[in-house]
């Protein structure tokens, strides 16, 4: 199984979180006209697939995650017509279309909702989950978004609380009521005849609840989930039952591709959400990989001291060999929930940034798995490191944030972390020029444009050989050419270096070696003579051998054919 071929296998993913793409109109949002504006040079990258954040209509309060109408174009993005050509018009161009979708919750302007929270006899009540306050208050759940961390909100029309997983503003939808199903599985059929390849599925781990509201302990969801409610919330009892459903009613006689954001999955069970013998999801997106180097019981704080690379190996390795047999690896450094790639994971001083973000792009490109690519890092953009609580937009950050105010805990530490992981470093506008606001509108920004555009912007990279944007098209063009780095084995070979990430990939016909040195200094890798052949990877122009040792710069990232191999 892990050697048969699909489409969405050899792909390279483009994520565009469509609000800071582009703005075609002035009014400082980027539209689907920003997006179509830009075709040929998405084109130019070699990308499969582009995934759009969603551009359905929606309050706004979680960015379009707060859904109010599943089947219509917010028209601060557009129409359905702009839509259908963006969807024409990559097809033209061999790239297919994926749209995100929220199943998990709607918006509490939802029409669904607006109606159910006026009565219990209203039929939409039962699509959505209560808790009727004549039995007392609910047991606690923790609301991800929710300024005092709860999970219960209370409706005064009916008397009952409502759940919300995230903010009081996203109720989450009962799944286990068959006719609320069958109403998501027609909405998404009604996308599909659209002609759009597939969905990324927004929290979709979380959609089976335990009806019978246990209450959840400390010392319980500390033994059995790992102090995560995310754990627990991915562990509902029909599950796995719902995913089946999904894909026999929605995909069923289609090649389209259906892609869970997979928080609360551990490795070990990611199998059996995409086995191909289980009919559920193709792919999901873990988060163990991300989550490296975060200090356990903080909010998003990571280690002063910087992760750990033998940790970043093990996870990585860990998951393609539980995945290897039975599923398949999605790969990925950064997205719209999380910061700058460059600046997470790699160095983004002046010195250093366009080399780490080559080694980055080296990893994520020659490793098994389908990467996916978020706009913007093809340029090595950076961090803009908000100073002020004001200068944020993004729910989680601002809602913590009141948490942490209100118990007296500290906000200036809070706001330093957030410099490094917050949500909206990777949500400023992509940075196209050195003109006014970057090239991304002519009028005001919706957040604030990173200071760094006038050196790095796209204008400036396009005719650069030695840029970031131009190793990166030179490493997709690469990947496609060589079956071996999509299909082939995955081994590592140094797991205790502190230092260097050592891997090979290999099959019948090729074999490759790929060594990335993660840091800003000039570190050895031993090696038997001649292990290394022709380079075909090299983010500096040269490589510094001596005896049985390869010297690698600072932040150099090399890939070549090993001895034995025919290419």
């Amino acid at each position: 199984m892990k050697n048969s071929s699909k489409w969405w296998k050899e792909a390279v993913i483009y994520q565009i979180y469509p609000r800071s793409f582009k703005d075609s109109d002035g009014n400082g949002i980027g539209d689907l006209k920003g997006i179509l504006s830009q075709l040929d040079y998405i084109a130019s990258l070699g990308v499969d697939v582009v995934w759009i954040n969603p551009v359905y209509v929606s309050p706004g309060e979680d960015n379009g995650y707060d859904i109010s109408d599943f089947r219509a174009i917010d028209p601060a993005f557009g129409t359905m017509e702009d839509l259908q050509r963006l969807i024409d018009e990559l097809h033209a161009k061999n790239i297919r279309l994926i749209m995100d979708m929220v199943v998990n919750h709607t918006s509490d302007q939802h029409e669904w909702f607006r109606r159910a929270r006026l009565s219990r006899d209203d039929p939409h009540y039962t699509l959505y989950h209560w808790w009727p306050a004549e039995k007392g208050k609910p047991p606690y759940r923790c609301g991800f978004f929710d300024p005092e961390g709860k999970g219960w909100q209370y409706n005064e029309a009916t008397n009952a609380y409502y759940l919300h997983y995230f903010s009081p503003h996203q109720p989450d939808l009962n799944w286990e009521n068959p006719q609320l199903r069958r109403r998501v599985y027609d909405m998404l059929r009604f996308w599909l005849d659209k002609g759009i390849d597939g969905f990324r599925m927004d929290a979709i781990t979380f959609i089976s609840k335990d009806t019978t509201w246990p209450e959840v302990t400390a010392d319980m969801l500390k033994e059995k989930y790992a102090d995560d409610w995310g754990h627990y919330y991915a562990a509902g009892p029909h599950l796995h039952d719902y995913l089946k459903e999904l894909r026999n009613e929605v995909l069923r006689g289609t090649d389209a591709v259906i892609i869970g954001e997979s928080s609360g999955v551990q490795a070990e069970a990611a199998p059996d959400f995409v086995g191909e013998d289980r009919g559920e999801l193709d792919m999901i997106y873990q988060f163990e990989g991300i989550m490296v180097g975060y200090l356990p019981g903080a909010f998003k704080k990571v280690d002063p001291a910087g992760y750990k690379l033998t940790e970043f190996k093990e996870v990585y390795s860990r998951w393609d060999r539980i995945m290897e047999a039975r599923g398949w690896n999605t790969l990925y450094l950064s997205n719209h929930d999380q910061p700058r790639m460059v600046s997470r994971w790699g160095d983004d001083s002046d010195a250093w940034r366009a080399m780490s973000a080559k080694l980055l792009f080296t990893f994520l490109l020659t490793m098994r798995g389908t990467p996916s690519l978020y706009n913007g890092d093809e340029l090595g953009m950076t961090n803009i490191r908000f100073g002020s609580i004001e200068d944020y937009r993004d729910i989680e950050t601002r809602h913590v944030y009141e948490q942490i105010r209100q118990q007296g805990g500290d906000t200036d530490a809070f706001l330093h972390d957030q410099q490094l992981t917050g949500r909206d470093n990777s949500r400023t506008p992509f940075q196209w020029s050195a003109g006014l606001h970057a090239g991304f509108t002519e009028g005001e920004p919706w957040i604030k444009v990173n200071d760094n555009y006038r050196v790095i912007n796209k204008e400036a990279q396009e005719n650069d050989p030695g840029s970031v944007l131009s190793f990166v098209r030179g490493l997709i063009r690469l990947r496609k050419e060589r079956p071996v780095l999509i299909y082939g084995e995955y081994r590592l070979l140094n797991p205790d270096d502190p230092h260097v990430y050592a891997y090979s990939r290999y099959d019948s016909a090729a074999a490759v070696l790929v060594l990335l040195n993660f840091t800003g200094e000039d570190r050895e890798f031993r090696c038997d003579p001649g292990m290394t052949g022709d380079l075909f990877i090299n983010n500096y122009p040269d490589l510094r051998r001596k005896d049985n040792s390869i010297w690698l710069y600072p932040w150099q990232a090399i890939g070549g054919a090993m001895p034995g191999s025919s290419k």
